[in-house]
């Protein structure tokens, strides 16, 4: 089962912004051909997916964070990021990454947006 380790989250005031990190566990070759995903779970709810990059750069996000958030991957470092913007409290809750469909988790990184 593959490894993620997220890193990156913390409080943070509405408007704010914070940059997610992940590092996969996987040979080089793997993570360069698959896509990559962040996902989101809020408190009491399921995990949701938030942003999606392929192996060839293309990126498609859940509406509701589509001009505040971005994706991208660094294929040498096998490295994902979520670069957040303009956050929101209905942003709060624990970030994960993970290989798009794998269902391998990490211990995701926790994020609260709250003055």
């Amino acid at each position: 089962q593959v490894q993620f380790v997220e890193s990156g989250g913390g409080l943070v005031q509405p408007g704010g912004s914070l940059r997610l990190s992940c590092t996969a566990a996987v040979s080089a070759s793997i993570f360069r051909r698959n896509t990559m995903a962040w996902y989101r779970q809020a408190p009491g709810k399921q995990r949701d997916l938030v942003a999606t990059i392929s192996s060839g750069d293309y990126t498609n996000y859940v509406d509701s964070v589509k001009g505040r958030f971005a994706i991208s991957r660094d294929n040498a470092q096998k490295s994902v990021y979520l670069h957040m913007n303009s956050l929101k409290p209905d942003d709060t809750g624990v970030y994960y990454c993970s290989i798009y469909g794998s269902g391998s988790w990490g211990q995701g990184t926790q994020v609260a947006v709250s003055s």
